[in-house]
This record gives C-alpha cells, sequence and structure tokens, in this order.
C-alpha cells in the first residue's frame, strides 16, 4: 500500500491554535507563560536544565520554546505550519530570555547538524503523523540528538482507550441516559477536528515499538489521565479507581502516553 500523503499545513490554523490544541485555555490567558497540566507533565520529564540544546518538533504556539530558554537552555523549535510558527515567533519576540530560534522545517528532514542536542521533544505531534512519517521523523529526530540525548514524547489519546474501553463507556454513559454526550466515533467526543488530523495514535505498546524501530532504547513508557472531578457515587468512583489503576485495565482505560528513549 503506498504511503498516504502528508496532512495539509492549511489544516493548522490560529482558530486551531487557540481552540483545539491541547493547552489552548493557558495560552490564551497567558500568552505562554503557564502551561496546562499536560504540557506541564511531559516538560517536567524532560528536566531541561541550563546549558542544554533543545528542539522542539512541532512547536505550535512556542509556549514549550519559551519554558526551556527560561531555564537556561538553547532553545529551537521548529513546525511545519506557517501560522505556528509566526505565532511562536510572536511569543518569543516579546520575552527576554535563553537564546532561542523557530523556523518552519518538516519533522522528517530537520534542518540541523548530527549529534546537536541533548534533548528533542515531541508533545502531541506523533499522532498527527502517518506511520511512514513518523519512522523518518524518529530516525531523524536520533540524527540531531547528541549520544546519550534523550527524546521525550506525549502524545493523546491512547489509542486503546477508543478501540476497546469507548464502546462499554459509551454503552454505560447511554444507559444512564448521557448518550447524546458520547458520539459513536470517540475522536468527535471533545474536539470535532481531530477526525480529520488524528492519523497515528498510539498505545503504549505501539509507541514502545515505534522508538525501538528507529534505533532508540525506550527508557520508560507509561500512561496517565487527566484528573475526571466527577461528582459520583461511591460505588461509581472506585470502580473508576480500579479501572485506571489496576493493570491490565488501566492500558485500555488511560487516555495519555508518555515515552523517554536514549539515543
Amino acid at each position: 500500500m503506498p504511503n498516504r500523503p502528508s496532512l495539509p499545513p492549511t489544516l493548522y490554523t490560529e482558530e486551531y491554535f487557540r481552540h483545539a490544541c491541547e493547552g489552548y485555555d493557558e495560552f490564551n490567558e497567558s500568552q505562554g507563560e503557564r502551561l496546562s497540566r499536560r504540557l506541564a507533565s511531559a516538560f517536567e520529564v524532560a528536566e531541561i536544565a541550563a546549558g542544554m540544546k533543545v528542539l522542539d518538533v512541532g512547536c505550535g504556539r512556542g509556549e514549550i520554546v519559551r519554558h526551556c530558554a527560561q531555564l537556561g537552555a538553547d532553545a529551537f523549535g521548529i513546525d511545519y505550519a506557517p501560522v505556528a510558527v509566526a505565532m511562536s515567533q510572536s511569543v518569543l519576540g516579546v520575552f527576554d530570555g535563553g537564546k532561542t530560534g523557530v523556523g518552519q522545517a518538516d519533522a522528517k528532514n530537520l534542518p540541523f547538524p548530527s549529534n546537536y542536542f541533548d534533548r528533542v521533544l515531541m508533545f502531541d505531534v506523533v499522532e498527527h503523523l502517518y506511520p511512514w512519517e513518523l519512522h523518518q521523523s524518529f530516525v531523524d529526530v536520533r540524527r540531531v540528538l547528541k549520544p546519550n540525548g534523550l527524546l521525550v514524547i506525549h502524545t493523546a489519546p491512547n489509542v486503546w482507550y477508543d478501540r476497546y474501553a469507548y464502546p462499554f463507556v459509551r454503552l454505560f454513559r447511554t444507559l444512564n441516559g448521557e448518550g447524546a454526550k458520547y458520539p459513536a466515533n470517540p475522536r468527535l467526543l471533545n474536539v470535532a477536528i481531530n477526525a480529520d488530523v488524528h492519523v497515528n495514535e498510539q498505545s503504549g505498546l505501539s509507541l514502545w515499538r515505534a522508538v525501538r524501530a528507529a534505533g532508540f532504547t525506550p527508557k520508560k513508557v507509561w500512561l496517565d489521565s487527566p484528573p475526571q472531578n466527577r461528582n459520583e457515587g461511591k460505588l461509581l468512583a472506585t470502580l473508576r479507581k480500579f479501572l485506571f489503576e489496576a493493570p491490565p485495565f488501566r492500558w485500555f482505560f488511560e487516555r495519555e502516553v508518555f515515552t523517554v528513549a536514549k539515543k
């Protein structure tokens, strides 16, 4: 089967970045000074330190590049959507911090020398790349990383949730009279555009295999979920805790996938 063509960058508009892309509420309120829970968790795992060289692949609005520079790193961002580059440059243009740079580039062909970066970050990017694109991107990320450099990934949703857990969740909610809130296609649950731009959602296992196929050594792969903050009875709360914390059920019910891989 021939490789499917890349998604057109015109799908990623300012409207998308301000009203659909993870962390948009925090960005709109603070212009990048504050990160969402999900982005903050992924950023913390990266352990950015002063003097590092860091690349943010799919930098979007630019807030991750900004936070890297605030810690004293030389931080660079690339995105293939012109709107994202313009938004990032705007954010960084008013920021007085460490060395930064943002440019338009393809994740499959990074415009940097080999063995250059201590960290490469890919937050909420891999689900937008077809499998052939993701492999090429990982191979080139490995090229630009220094020996023992780290690739840090966050992606959502966990595809095992959508495929295997969501049908039961939807059935349960329908029996409770909440079916209208749970469409048959889980990609339409929160952000409708995800049905168009999410082309390669991952499980923990598939992401582990993908980084290994590109020559990385996975250090850690784990799952997490956003806080539910539901007002539920004791029985339902107990069931939720069990499904989200006990293997193997949590492998299917957790919503987010994190990976740290070493060159």
